[in-house]
């Protein structure tokens, strides 16, 4: 990518979005350019959408120019907004990420807010598997600061930064380098177990962006088509022996195998509801064991 063709009229602001449109048309649609510049001119200019409507005919300097520029070559690159801009906001936290993690969906916010407002008794204990930037585990020690939360990941690299996402947000999180296949560590008894686990087939990969497949972790994402329920597996094996009688698991799930989620929990013990999220896909699955 030539970064020296991409021309701003003007350094005003106006021009400056009319640029965006342009250039990236061709691989967004209106609503995704224009949320894109909004969050450029929150970063940059510390600007919310009422001041960018208010300064959108204004100027800015030439040091913000380039940092659009700069944004906009990679955002023609497909590297997502989220690693342009280095953090997002998850349930009133400010999470780094990078590309050694997955970017917080706003379907995993959702529940994850959800689950915080309605849950009760609030859990004394909460487990979250395959935590990864450690943005769930953040917003439940966040919103609950007298529960102990444990966090598991295999990758070092994205435990790493999840560490440093805790410490951004004041929390504790009791972080693990652990494999929720074959775990090694020792873990106790948890009111609530969370995960949202790699769960997208490999046959899924072809619909997929490629701002999601160039640049997130495919150890985060995929599962093999043979089996692609297996982290589901591990997280029900190990509910079965955390989970607290009276407990909650709660996983987040590929939306189409909401009921052959419901029928391997019905394995090991557990009786589960599938719920959706916002754009009306199956997404969560709340369990309980059966003999509650």
């Amino acid at each position: 990518m030539n970064t020296r063709s991409i021309i701003f009229p003007s350094n005003k602001v106006c021009d400056i979005e009319r640029t965006f449109f342009l250039r990236l048309a061709p691989l967004y649609d209106a609503e995704e350019i224009r949320n894109f510049f909004l969050m450029l001119c929150e970063e940059f200019m510390g600007w919310s959408t009422a001041d960018y409507l208010l300064h959108r005919n204004g100027t800015i300097n030439q040091s913000e120019l380039l940092r659009f520029h700069w944004a906009l070559d990679s955002l023609m690159q497909s590297i997502p907004i989220q690693h342009i801009i280095g953090h997002v906001s998850f349930c009133g936290c400010d999470i780094r990420v990078t590309s050694d993690v997955l970017i917080p969906r706003p379907e995993t916010e959702e529940w994850t807010d959800q689950l915080i407002r309605t849950l009760s008794p609030t859990p004394k204990t909460v487990a979250d598997i395959c935590s990864g930037s450690g943005c769930i585990a953040c917003a439940i020690a966040k919103a609950w600061p007298a529960t102990e939360v444990t966090a598991m990941d295999i990758s070092e690299a994205a435990l790493s930064i999840a560490k440093d996402n805790a410490l951004t947000n004041g929390v504790t999180v009791d972080f693990r380098h652990d494999d929720i296949l074959s775990p090694t560590l020792r873990y106790g008894s948890y009111d609530l177990i969370v995960s949202n686990p790699p769960y997208v087939r490999e046959s899924e990969r072809a619909f997929m962006h490629s701002n999601v497949l160039d640049h997130e972790p495919e150890l985060a994402l995929f599962v093999s088509d043979d089996d692609p329920l297996i982290f589901y597996r591990a997280v029900a094996d190990f509910a079965a022996k955390h989970l607290t009688r009276q407990g909650r698991l709660v996983l987040e799930i590929n939306q189409y195998l909401g009921d052959e989620t419901l029928k391997l929990l019905d394995n090991y013990g557990f009786r589960g509801e599938v719920r959706q999220d916002f754009r009306g896909n199956d997404r969560l699955v709340i369990a309980s064991f059966s003999n509650q």
